[in-house]
């Protein structure tokens, strides 16, 4: 079993630890209806840079401000033809700053947070936080 992980770890540089931890860019659009956006998660290999490819990769939302009361539960991003490139359709219960949890699987396994401030018109990084873990 443990030459089996090996082999599947193999095309993904590790950290001291052996563990590869992954860095994602997000950006996501107005999809043309109130509270949904599409967000293109770009996810590389946190130490070369590197694009990760063939993961499952699922996409949940809270809302920080209030935990436990805004909640949207995870859905599958679809892999884009681009390396390291996933889309999704978040669909949010109110404007505001949102943590983004990227969950991923597969050949490797991390979460990445995003922390975003969605507005009707556009949607930044939020001013509560950076990206983290």
């Amino acid at each position: 079993m443990l030459v089996a992980v090996a082999a599947l770890m193999a095309g993904y540089p590790q950290d001291a630890h052996g563990q590869v931890r992954a860095k994602a860019a997000v950006t996501c659009v107005s999809a043309g209806q109130v509270l949904e956006y599409d967000c293109t998660i770009r996810l590389a290999n946190a130490r070369s840079g590197e694009p990760l490819s063939g993961l499952t990769v699922s996409v949940g939302a809270d809302m920080p401000s209030m935990p436990g009361i805004h909640n949207v539960r995870p859905v599958k991003a679809t892999e884009q033809a681009e390396k390291g490139v996933y889309q999704v359709r978040l669909e949010l219960e109110m404007h505001g700053d949102w943590a983004v949890h990227i969950d991923l699987s597969g050949p490797m396994r991390d979460r990445v947070i995003a922390m975003l401030h969605f507005a009707e018109a556009e949607v930044t990084e939020s001013s509560s936080g950076r990206n983290k873990r």
